[in-house]
């Protein structure tokens, strides 16, 4: 079974010149260009879209999203950490949403409003599982009294270290800078510090920083938030972050 451009272009409410521009990049190939010239699309052609449509609703770039689609050959498997993605952005919109509804109104009553519905939707441990499963329940609920422990200001102060950070990446990025310039270490030295920081003293090692850096590519969240700072930073930052392990960590041992 197999559907045109148009038919694929109107059922997922784009337009034949973004299919046609996904083809260009190498991101999506029709399964076959009749002797009209028309393109046609199979299901695996539809999978593969709904995919990138999928990656696009998280913010990514398309050079992050052929990125992503490159490492991830089962499709099932792909689907299913797609569909836990969105799930958990359903969950926390909802959450959002009533939080803000709560305090709407309260406000309007003049009632006394609870730190908890205020804030509900906004925390970081809605990542518990998945700190979890990557680092252990211990790392999750040492970073979790860690993180307690701040003030807001000091909480706002290591949020905004980061956010500089990944800005000094960006306009490093879009400047044209190499990953391995001196430049660019001096930004990766910053992170590396801000990364020992947010593990209360504890250094990562070369495999350890270098895995962190894959990973801003890897999952999709992540690459949605660097590539705020320009198209293509989340891979630029990680690059970076590999020639600092092998040039500055090579030596650590985990």
């Amino acid at each position: 079974m197999e559907w045109s451009i148009q038919e694929i272009a109107r059922s997922a409410g784009t337009t034949n010149r973004a299919l046609r521009h996904y083809s260009e990049v190498g991101l999506l190939e029709p399964s076959r260009v009749g002797s009209n010239g028309y393109r046609y699309y199979d299901q695996d052609g539809l999978l593969r879209l709904q995919r990138i449509l999928l990656l696009r609703e998280l913010g990514l770039s398309l050079p992050a999203i052929a990125e992503v689609l490159d490492g991830q050959r089962d499709t099932a498997a792909a689907l299913r950490t797609h569909l836990m993605l969105l799930e958990q952005e359903r969950q926390r919109i909802g959450r959002q949403i009533e939080s803000v509804k709560i305090t709407l109104r309260k406000t309007e009553k003049g009632e006394k409003l609870m730190i908890e519905e205020a804030l509900d939707g906004f925390d970081h441990t809605q990542y518990e599982q998945e700190v979890v499963q990557r680092w252990g329940r211990d790392a999750y609920e040492k970073g979790d009294r860690w993180s307690s422990s701040l003030s807001k200001e000091e909480k706002n102060r290591f949020q905004q270290r980061q956010s500089d950070i990944a800005s000094d990446y960006g306009t490093a990025h879009a400047a044209g800078r190499s990953p391995d310039s001196d430049e660019v270490a001096a930004i990766t030295r910053r992170h590396y510090e801000w990364i020992v920081a947010g593990w209360q003293g504890k250094h990562p090692t070369a495999e350890q920083f270098a895995g962190l850096g894959q990973m801003y590519v890897d999952d999709p969240r992540f690459t949605a938030n660097y590539d705020k700072h320009g198209e293509g930073t989340a891979a630029f930052i990680r690059d970076a972050m590999k020639v600092y392990a092998e040039r500055k960590l090579s030596d650590q041992r985990g």
